[in-house]
């Protein structure tokens, strides 16, 4: 079988090195010495400062969300994973969504301002697929209005913006270091925030709101990461490189053998250096997309419809407004297989597949 990706197991041996040190530390949760080496390993890697690692990668949003939302609106996309709008809902605010832009698959940013009200209180954004979102004019808009802004970036490892890492940008960012990500902690994600303010409030949140073991500063619930999830992103960290390599070689053989004559490609935003965390293509029609799933299936092939549904047709949420571009794009969007020992043969193999019953 060939699944749409693979989580990347380092040796085992290299595994156990890492759990024995927490053994032998007898500290297995509460910030302990691998939580901290993975901290500056990464903060050295992105060229940030303000990294906070968590136990998993919609805590950071529901925090963000649960500091800067005041139970007010917050404008978002509809395509996006599930996360992001369940986390709004989760902390009692009410998402508003706005549609896409067709080739980019981020937000629109000219149809944010149209859906600001005297209750909107953040923009939540996603980098879709690693692909960056029009940050320059979101936070044009957001300081315009005196809003804050959230990026999901759970999608973004490593994805700089003209020459700046995309974790940068926005008021609060988070990424998702999920098993099938590029790289992972089996469960985890991480936070990042420049203001020191903010970032202090984020860091007392995720601990319960501890002000040392007796005193809290104020409200908070457990975000931490254990040191043996810790222990697992320091056994993948000695593979990163080769891991996006390997991907990298993975799209650039989907590029030579696919034929686009009836697929469309996401489009990269100018000035993005991308992570090739995943390799989407949109179809004509959903027709074709079923009949070209189904052929895959039958050779053991499993792509995934990702993202479905368009969030704002998600059954528990109040009537929505129609977002048409989204509503469209994720009835025809199908991600192919991509992972770090996909062969060429394999990709050569799923690419005829394509090519042979796409109409």
């Amino acid at each position: 079988m060939i699944p749409v990706t693979k989580s990347f197991l380092p040796p085992i041996e290299e595994y156990m090195a890492q759990v024995q040190r927490a053994y032998n530390n007898q500290w297995l949760t509460n910030r302990g010495e691998l939580v901290l080496e993975l901290e500056q390993k990464l903060k050295a890697h992105l060229g940030i400062d303000n990294i906070l690692i968590t136990n998993n990668g919609t805590v950071p949003l529901q925090i963000a969300i649960k500091l800067l939302g005041n139970g007010g609106e917050i404008i978002t996309t509809p395509f996006s994973y599930v996360a992001t709008t369940a986390a709004i809902v989760w902390e009692g605010c009410t998402p508003v969504f706005v549609d896409i832009h067709p080739e980019y698959l981020t937000i629109d940013e000219t149809k944010i301002e149209a859906a600001i009200t005297e209750k909107t209180t953040c923009i939540l954004a996603t980098h879709v697929f690693g692909n960056p979102c029009n940050v320059e004019a979101i936070d044009a808009i957001a300081k315009k209005h005196n809003l804050k802004v959230i990026y999901d970036a759970a999608h973004c490892f490593g994805v700089k913006y003209k020459d700046k890492s995309i974790f940068e940008y926005g008021d609060v960012s988070t990424c998702s270091f999920h098993a099938t990500k590029l790289f992972h902690t089996g469960e985890g994600g991480a936070v990042f925030c420049k203001n020191e303010t903010l970032r202090h409030k984020i860091f007392y949140s995720h601990n319960f709101g501890h002000d040392g073991p007796l005193s809290f500063h104020g409200l908070g619930i457990n975000g931490k990461i254990s040191e043996l999830q810790s222990a697992m992103g320091l056994a993948v960290w000695p593979y990163i490189s080769d891991i996006i390599d390997k991907r990298k070689n993975v799209v650039h053989a989907y590029n030579r053998y696919l034929n686009f004559t009836n697929i469309q490609q996401i489009n990269l935003r100018e000035d993005t250096s991308w992570n090739y965390s995943y390799y989407p293509v949109v179809f004509n029609t959903e027709a074709a997309l079923q009949k070209v799933q189904d052929e895959l299936n039958k050779s053991g092939i499993v792509p995934r419809r990702y993202f479905y549904p368009s969030l704002n047709k998600l059954s528990y949420l109040n009537k929505m407004n129609a977002c048409d571009v989204s509503e469209q794009i994720a009835t025809r969007i199908l991600c192919l297989p991509i992972y770090h020992t996909l062969s060429e043969k394999e990709v050569q193999q799923i690419a005829n597949i394509i090519n042979s019953h796409c109409e």
